[in-house]
């Protein structure tokens, strides 16, 4: 997955229109647009700031970097905002949930 497609679906997963990221990131709709067809590329600083906001890294964004899997990227997605001694107690809970949901469908099959 490239770039456009990454934009793409990570403006989607936030449940915003180009519209309302355009303005959110003080630009124009159909220079957006553009970057999610793929027609241009954003300078690396709007990429960075769109990293950001995402909560992915650069490479990723870009499509450089090996694809995450869902549940990483709802992390990142997520914990946004949290300090780092929060996001260890997330993952930490996280991970008992996913453990001991994997325990119950080992049961029930």
């Amino acid at each position: 997955m490239g770039f456009p497609e990454r934009l793409k679906e990570l403006r989607l997963k936030k449940g915003l229109t180009q519209k309302e990221i355009a303005e959110k990131f003080g630009i124009k709709q159909p220079n957006y647009q553009q970057w999610e067809s793929g027609k241009r590329k954003p300078s690396s600083k709007t990429l960075e700031k769109f990293a950001n906001f995402f909560g992915v890294t650069m490479d990723y964004l870009a499509g450089n970097d090996v694809e995450l899997d869902n549940v990483e990227l709802l992390f990142r997605m997520n914990s946004k905002g949290l300090t780092d001694e929060e996001k260890e107690i997330f993952k930490k809970e996280l991970i008992e949930f996913m453990e001991k949901r994997k325990k119950a469908f080992r049961k029930e099959n």
